[in-house]
């Protein structure tokens, strides 16, 4: 049967609309797993509620511990950044103190660590923290807390944890993590900074959901 010359080219046209369509076909990201909020998500927020978790406001005491410099980007599951999601951290101190009324060990608390700040993600997704690396505390490996609130899409909340921490393999949260490829997005390197003079280290953790 002889086709049709117009159907033939229609078909034509729109085969080549299809894959002109931006992320067609494109390669689906692994996603970074939900994990628990957590029972010490701030009860009262700080009055300062910035980035950088170093410093409180405008006193010249900063927090103690290892400064680190947390950046990522906050994507979908195409890999389209997500502009404008509100990416929130909270953490405990370098004694292991939260800022909760329940937190333990909350007598020993550094009054000079924020604990909790909020970032609001640009054109390309990307956010960026000053805090400390986390420390273990009774129970749990190092980890710092994510939520992640964007227009349109539910809260999502997940944690990010030190590469090589020893804890890791018996953390309660972590252990429940079983797929290789999200487990390696939830565990990441807190790397050095070459040339630092007060031995800052930097890690990336991309959240994708």
């Amino acid at each position: 049967m002889k086709t049709n010359r117009r159907e033939f080219l229609s078909s034509i046209a729109i085969a080549t609309a299809f894959y002109t369509i931006p992320g067609a076909f494109a390669e689906q990201l692994t996603t970074t797993p939900a994990l628990t909020l957590g029972p010490f998500y701030p009860d009262h927020l700080p009055l300062d509620t910035d980035n950088d978790l170093l410093i409180i406001n405008n006193s010249i005491t900063p927090a103690v511990g290892t400064i680190t410099q947390l950046s990522g980007r906050v994507l979908g599951p195409s890999g389209s950044p997500i502009r404008n999601a509100v990416v929130e951290i909270w953490q405990v101190d370098n004694n292991g103190a939260y800022i909760h009324s329940r937190s333990q060990n909350a007598a020993g608390r550094d009054k000079n660590f924020q604990g909790f700040g909020r970032f609001e993600t640009d054109s390309t997704g990307e956010y960026r923290f000053r805090t400390i690396q986390p420390v273990a505390y009774p129970g749990r490996t190092p980890h710092i807390h994510f939520l992640v609130k964007s227009p349109g899409r539910q809260e999502f909340s997940t944690q990010c944890f030190i590469e090589g921490a020893p804890g890791n393999a018996t953390d309660g949260v972590l252990r429940d993590v079983r797929d290789p490829r999200q487990r390696a997005m939830v565990v990441v390197p807190f790397a050095p900074i070459s040339g630092s003079k007060v031995g800052e280290v930097a890690a990336r953790f991309d959240v994708v959901y």
